[in-house]
């Protein structure tokens, strides 16, 4: 819960100390699986779905597939875990039914990709993989795919459906986000120390799991993620973490798969509290809110992405009393963004009273606060004083 800086206890560190990871934790002893395991899980579950279809076709039934409903209706808030959980709700996509023929042709080509990527010890991007299964069928004009956003909602009915990243089903993404601070890791057998990344920070991949990235040493503190990357280089030109001793992290916006689950494993495996830095809007809430809930596309891995104790940092929108910050810099809330605040105001994970008071002070100024704005200041504001402050006087929201 946030605290104003007056009812601070002045006993409080300039920054928080470890903390443990939450109750939804996997348990410290737990063997970390191996990426070869996970990958001989994945094609196993492949292989079971082509087996259920042709044991439906040999026994002269509609072959079809279920997949799990992938929208709100769908899943639940998990308040004792902290989590977003996916329901049981599915949808079959059969090929008689003429609405779903196309769909499940779509549906075992990718399938088929991803098996050739497992069995090949392969990785691919997404674009690639709709490349791979892109073609005309034999005897007509029809193609299997005309563009990639036909591909990548199929991907994601995959994932769900074998209860797979599409990590783990050989699949990565262009890389997205940055990080920089006091700690050495290995990446696929090079040592890479990264306190010495340059301006530009360790790119961050699409695929983070134990057996591409390892982490060796580090005196981190904590993880702060950083809603922009241009926000994230003035920090780390300020080299705020190295006086601060943590990491900085951005996701360019709403952060990447590979993002989130390696601030995920940072926070379990490596015992670091999660600081999340974002605008004063719907939009920055919403992005705070899949890092510690989990989102509905995903609830399915919510287990595996989603940081329960992750906290708030700001930006907040007493922030700018608090501050002292010109009225100048604020922006008027655009009629989607009011719409989109009620939305969030509604959501479950946003029901609290600090909560519901952030969002309805939001409302009543009217305004929304972007984290430049703190350069109106000075253009270190944001590193020198503003920050600095909140973590010292406890000034977040769980």
């Amino acid at each position: 819960m946030a605290r104003k800086a007056g009812k601070s206890k002045t006993r409080s560190a300039p920054t928080p100390r470890r903390k443990a990871a939450s109750a939804s934790a996997a348990p410290r002893r737990k063997k970390v699986v191996r990426g070869r395991k996970k990958e001989a899980d994945t094609g196993s579950k492949l292989i079971d779905v082509a087996g259920g279809i042709a044991e439906q076709v040999s026994g002269g039934r509609d072959p079809g597939i279920h997949i799990p409903v992938r929208a709100l209706s769908n899943v639940s808030f998990d308040k004792k875990a902290g989590l977003i959980r996916m329901g049981g709700n599915t949808q079959r996509r059969s090929f008689f039914n003429v609405g779903h023929a196309k769909k499940f042709m779509q549906t075992t080509l990718i399938a088929a990709g991803c098996k050739e990527l497992i069995d090949q010890e392969k990785t691919t991007s997404i674009r690639d993989l709709f490349y791979h299964c892109k073609h005309t069928i034999p005897g007509t004009k029809e193609n299997t795919f005309d563009e990639q956003s036909e591909s990548d909602p199929i991907i994601e009915d995959l994932e769900v459906a074998v209860s797979s990243l599409r990590e783990e089903l050989g699949l990565f993404a262009e890389p997205k986000g940055a990080m920089v601070g006091p700690m050495t890791i290995e990446d696929k057998g090079d040592t890479i120390d990264l306190a010495r990344m340059g301006s530009g920070g360790w790119a961050i991949p699409s695929i983070v799991e134990s057996d591409i990235i390892q982490f060796k040493r580090g005196k981190a503190k904590f993880v702060l993620l950083i809603e922009k990357g241009a926000v994230w280089r003035r920090f780390s030109e300020d080299r705020f973490w190295e006086k601060h001793k943590c990491m900085i992290i951005h996701g360019g916006g709403q952060p990447p798969r590979g993002v989130r689950r390696l601030v995920w494993r940072m926070h379990h495996e490596l015992k670091l509290p999660v600081y999340v830095l974002v605008d004063n809007d719907p939009w920055g809430y919403y992005i705070y809110s899949v890092i510690k809930q989990g989102s509905i596309n995903l609830a399915f891995e919510s287990q595996r992405m989603a940081i329960p104790a992750a906290r708030f940092i700001g930006m907040s929108a007493f922030d700018a009393e608090r501050f002292g910050i010109d009225k100048t810099v604020s922006i008027k809330l655009a009629e989607q963004d009011i719409r989109r605040a009620k939305e969030v105001m509604n959501y479950t994970w946003f029901q609290s009273r600090p909560w519901q008071r952030e969002i309805k002070q939001m409302l009543k100024l009217g305004v929304k606060l972007e984290l430049e704005a703190l350069s109106s200041k000075d253009f270190s504001f944001i590193t020198e004083s503003y920050l600095p402050r909140k973590l010292k006087d406890r000034q977040w929201l769980d």
